[in-house]
């Protein structure tokens, strides 16, 4: 069971910028595909990007391409999200998940595991 553990979430300005952090508890997290994913209130979680299992493949929502970027470094077991001009639209919780298949997918049922989140709250 893989374990993923989401920090960096905190309340900025717009145009400020946040970096996520997620940290899993196993050494296969390098197989892994990794993606994140946020909910705001009231709505569906929605995707937000992800990366393959070594980093050579990238997908985002249009609505953050730009100004998101993923990255991981396997060598710390971590994924990142660094999120740079950020919008009160960008208000939600984010999450990270795992996906053993590997491959970067957007789709929220291909992932494994998922951490608890954390709150990223932008005001205008």
């Amino acid at each position: 069971q893989v374990q993923l553990v989401e920090s960096g979430g905190g309340s900025v300005q717009a145009g400020g910028s946040l970096r996520l952090s997620c940290a899993a508890s196993e050494r296969t997290f390098s197989s892994y595909a990794m993606g994140w994913f946020r909910q705001a209130p009231g709505k569906e979680r929605e995707f937000v990007a992800t990366i393959s299992w070594n980093g050579a493949s990238t997908y985002y929502r249009d609505s953050v391409k730009g100004r998101f970027t993923i990255s991981r470094d396997n060598a710390k077991n971590t994924v990142y999200l660094q999120m740079n001009n950020l919008k009160p639209e960008d208000t939600a919780v984010y999450y990270c998940a795992a996906s053993r298949r590997g491959l970067a997918t957007r789709g929220e049922n291909l992932y494994d595991y998922w951490g608890q989140g954390t709150q990223v709250t932008v005001s205008s």
